[in-house]
């Protein structure tokens, strides 16, 4: 269905009421798996999974056995993959430096791992898998643990498990959903606590992380999925068609949204897209007046993909300020960015991108500055510390300074 933009009201850019009504449910999963550790995760698991686990944590040779049992081709697609998303997030790791910013003054910067994370993988998705270790990786984390649900005959997927293999995971456990936040976050007899939590999910996931940052740090909300696609009438209706149905496969709760300012275009998506899959509700036309109407509304929405098609898209681009990941053209879909690009899919959703950036090899690192001062440089900062100090009430902190020339 088109809709105008001035019929939008402010309650369509929030998109965190699904994740609110959720949290009473998460609040109770969260409390009884610090409380009662693997005997929840089982109960969890049966519950919602259909499973009943003999052991959580996947062995060496479940592992031995889904990596022979992956065929060469789909090992060849997932490599390649690696490869991609190596290249790509190796260009971002930090390297400690220190320098003499003046005559016995020097300044730097450590960067160091983290020691433990767990990396949040929903059922399947071997793509994810390779999105959280490789840049956990690369940062030097010595410790990478994946948690992932089961299958309904209790395994987890071959190709994931080979990907997970692949990219240096060190632990492997087969539980999903906010149950497995929480083992993460306090840790059970089987699960570690880690440091931080990474990874994409559903509500039930995604507000989990957020219940549980008093007690571990996470990266940020990420899912349901989401797309927005700025369009003119210089864009292919099928293409657009089949980008916002793409987002369907994620889930009931993926939104996609068409904004342009040609009504032509609009029509044209909004016949095609009533013959895919996905209720009204995930798919929206936005019809504006102008192609700055258009980039206005998508700076407020902040999506997690914004797709760029237009006659000029580095034109439209120069003004984005808020999004997770961006798409330019026509044969850039967002299930290239997913698997083959390099660049990292898990992302910020529900407007978190006006103040978070996608999952990168900073997020398992630590940053810690370095000063070293001798005799003369302290001597020159002498007036400045000394009297900032006082200014502020702060006299054992000008003494600080003033002993070493007494």
């Amino acid at each position: 269905m088109i809709t105008k933009l001035s019929e939008i009201d402010s309650g369509f850019f929030d998109r965190k009421q699904d994740l609110i009504a959720v949290i009473p449910t998460v609040k109770e999963i969260i409390t009884d798996v610090r409380e009662r550790g693997d005997a929840a995760l089982r109960d969890y698991t049966r519950k919602f999974d259909s499973v009943s686990l003999d052991d959580i944590e996947v062995s060496e040779a479940e592992k031995e056995a889904a990596v022979a049992s992956v065929d060469a081709d789909m090992k060849l697609c997932i490599r390649t993959a690696f490869d991609a998303i190596w290249n790509f997030h190796y260009r971002q790791k930090r390297s400690s430096w220190i320098e003499e910013f003046a005559e016995g003054l020097y300044i730097g910067e450590l960067y160091q791992p983290l020691e433990i994370v767990g990396a949040y993988v929903p059922a399947g998705y071997f793509s994810t898998v390779l999105m959280c270790v490789i840049p956990a990786k690369i940062a030097g984390v010595r410790d990478i643990i994946v948690c992932s649900p089961p299958r309904k005959d209790g395994n987890l997927d071959p190709g994931m498990l080979y990907a997970a293999e692949l990219a240096g995971a060190t632990r492997i456990y087969k539980v999903g959903g906010a149950q497995a936040i929480a083992a993460l976050a306090f840790g059970t007899e089987t699960v570690p606590r880690v440091d931080k939590i990474v990874g994409p999910g559903n509500v039930y996931v995604t507000v989990a992380k957020m219940l549980v940052r008093e007690y571990v740090e996470i990266d940020f909300p990420a899912g349901p999925s989401e797309i927005l696609i700025i369009a003119d009438d210089s864009a292919d209706p099928e293409f657009i068609t089949a980008d916002m149905s793409a987002q369907a496969e994620h889930g009931i709760k993926s939104r996609s949204v068409l904004v342009t300012h040609s009504p032509r275009l609009a029509e044209a998506v909004d016949r095609s897209i009533s013959d895919e899959e996905g209720s009204e509700a995930q798919n929206w036309i936005i019809l504006t007046s102008s192609i700055e109407e258009s980039i206005e509304f998508a700076n407020r929405y902040a999506p997690e993909h914004l797709a760029i098609m237009v006659n000029d898209p580095l034109k439209v681009l120069k003004h984005i300020k808020n999004a997770g990941s961006v798409f330019i053209g026509s044969y850039t879909p967002v299930a290239a960015g997913d698997y083959a690009t390099g660049a990292n899919h898990v992302l910020p959703t529900a407007g978190y991108a006006r103040v978070y950036s996608g999952l990168d090899v900073a997020h398992f690192m630590h940053r810690i500055t370095v000063q070293h001062l001798d005799r003369s440089a302290l001597a020159r900062m002498r007036h400045t510390v000394t009297k900032l100090s006082r200014a502020e009430g702060m006299e054992k902190h000008a003494r600080s300074v003033e002993v070493r020339f007494s």
